[in-house]
């Protein structure tokens, strides 16, 4: 789904972690890396191709540390998980039915034995 709108796996990946990531200022590229469980130079350039596309910007503190980096999606990043994020929660409606009937089948035997 992620190629329909123009993106690969770990872009769409990357702009999750960016926007679930629980500093309001964004993550920074070590933050990222270490969420993504691959290499900092690796997260470097999955950024880099991100932020040509005009997905993320990159700020420096204005306080502080000016060497810290972190990410903020734009406008056009928030608008591709949109466009992903329907689908996804389509699915999980569809599939809501199935995992509780399955957890529901896996927690009967538990249920039984303490009767």
């Amino acid at each position: 789904q992620a190629a329909e709108v123009g993106l690969t796996a770990a872009q769409h990946q990357l702009l999750l972690a960016i926007r679930g990531h629980s500093d309001p200022r964004g993550p920074t590229i070590g933050d990222l890396a270490e969420y993504l469980c691959t290499r900092h130079h690796s997260t470097v350039q999955l950024v880099n191709r991100v932020e040509q596309m005009g997905l993320v910007t990159r700020n420096r503190s204005l306080s502080g540390d000016r060497r810290i980096v972190r990410l903020m999606l734009t406008e056009k990043g928030e608008g591709k998980l949109a466009l992903l994020s329907a689908p996804h929660l389509e699915e999980l409606h569809r599939l809501a039915p199935l995992v509780a009937g399955l957890a529901e089948s896996a927690m009967a035997p538990a249920l039984e034995g303490t009767t």
